[in-house]
């Protein structure tokens, strides 16, 4: 069973968000202990697995994620690294359809090897700090949102980039006060550069302290600072230490998101499934 490990959001080795893809043979699933026992060993942000459907649905491919802790509802940089693998691989080309827990979501393939996810837009919704998440954060947000069912973080707006940069969350007690995760954002420091907001992502709670590079947690970034800077084509920075770059385009109750891949390991699976 081949393996994969693929950079995603980059173009570049060893930055970007990697995760794991496993491509299956067509048929059921095998059981979801065995599949999140894969994703602990491979110990990335999220491992996907991925298999063919009968053709005439409303999906080509059904696919799932696992965190090393946990099955997810939505996640974008394994979907943009296996949408990557399907068209360097040669199985698929054009626009795929994927079957997930969030609906059939569409990734569409560029002539510059780039590729594009259509994902549901987050709802936002105002809401109250829940006790402890400021003190677990280290910074007083000057606005906070609910990001609804599927993506189930806390977007948190603080004052400035430099804040942004300077977080340094502690994370046992962030994963007792948070659900999904946390998302803290601001405006870029300068307006005219290569990106227009930044963020950082915090998902102890699920097994991974800081994420890269989020690609769900833009579909919720989209809206928040469309509505603020006033245009619905973005470029968002994932200030990590592996960092990334999103292009996000709001199209009102769907966001495209953007982004390059690079596959750096191609292996084989020992331990059949």
């Amino acid at each position: 069973m081949k393996i994969r490990i693929v950079d995603a959001f980059t173009d570049r080795p060893f930055t970007g968000n990697p995760a794991g893809v496993v491509i299956l043979d067509s048929g059921p699933y095998p059981e979801a202990d065995r599949l999140q026992r894969i994703a602990s060993e491979v110990n990335l942000p999220e491992t996907a697995f991925a298999h063919p459907l009968p053709p005439g649905g409303e999906a080509d491919w059904a696919l799932r994620w696992f965190t090393p802790t946990t099955e997810v509802d939505l996640c974008g940089h394994a979907t943009l690294a296996t949408a990557h693998v399907l068209h360097t691989t040669g199985v698929a080309s054009g626009t795929v359809r994927h079957a997930t827990r969030s609906g059939v979501l569409r990734t569409t393939a560029h002539e510059d090897g780039s590729l594009t996810l259509d994902f549901p837009t987050a709802p936002l919704t105002p809401a109250t700090a829940p006790p402890g998440l400021v003190e677990a954060l280290g910074a007083s947000p000057l606005s906070l949102h609910d990001t609804g069912k599927h993506v189930d973080d806390f977007l948190v707006e603080l004052a400035d980039e430099t804040a942004v940069r300077a977080l340094k969350p502690d994370f046992a007690a962030l994963a007792s006060c948070s659900r999904r995760g946390v998302i803290a954002t601001a405006a870029a420091e300068d307006p005219a550069g290569p990106y227009d907001f930044v963020s950082r992502g915090f998902f102890p709670r699920v097994g991974i302290d800081e994420d890269p590079v989020t690609g769900s947690a833009h579909t919720a970034l989209a809206p928040f600072w469309s509505a603020r800077l006033g245009r619905d084509d973005l470029i968002g920075l994932q200030a990590s230490a592996r960092s990334g770059l999103v292009r996000t385009s709001l199209r009102g109750e769907r966001t495209l998101l953007t982004g390059s891949a690079v596959t750096v390991i191609d292996g084989e699976l020992l331990a059949g499934l």
